[in-house]
């Protein structure tokens, strides 16, 4: 197998950098590399963390099961208790969002449960921002938005489970 080669400390910002221009060219493998490359040597800088979250989310529409998981288990990695918050948020909304686009039996029902999840993790997130950063509404209201103007995405109700069984 190959070791592969450690970034310097002075090519973190830059490498940083790279990252979000790879995820804003819609290619968050990359993204995610360079991401991992800083954590071998900086394990705790926030910034690679957050846009490590954002590349593995960019990802779950065509790899959300590894994709998901992974993004899982970095979120309690934030030190922030908005930054964790939101990003939860933001782990959910975006499932939703890969839900809703692979289509198929249920996945109106299914990106519904987790958008709502989203946007009780906004909801939180809402409660401990900084002044002037009302990212947390923002996604918040695109949730909501989605749910009240896409007749598919509704919760699942109880007697349609039991009639769809007889």
């Amino acid at each position: 197998m190959f070791k592969l080669k450690p970034l310097s400390k002075e090519a973190i910002p830059a490498a940083l950098e790279k990252a979000s221009c790879y995820r804003f060219l819609n290619e968050p493998v990359e993204a995610e590399s360079i991401c991992l490359d800083v954590l071998e040597v900086e394990p705790a800088n926030q910034q690679a963390l957050i846009i490590l979250l954002e590349s593995l989310t960019d990802q779950f529409r065509h790899n959300l099961g590894a994709a998901f998981s992974r993004a899982r288990e970095i979120f309690p990695r934030l030190e922030d208790d908005y930054d964790r918050l939101y990003y939860r948020g933001i782990i959910c909304e975006r499932r939703a969002r890969a839900h809703l686009d692979r289509g198929g039996p249920g996945s109106g029902h299914l990106a519904y449960d987790w958008f709502r999840q989203a946007m009780a993790a906004f909801e939180s997130a809402i409660d401990k921002r900084l002044a002037g950063n009302d990212d947390a509404i923002l996604r918040w209201n695109a949730c909501a938005r989605i749910i009240m103007n896409d007749s598919s995405v509704t919760p699942v109700q109880e007697d349609s489970r039991e009639s769809m069984l007889e």
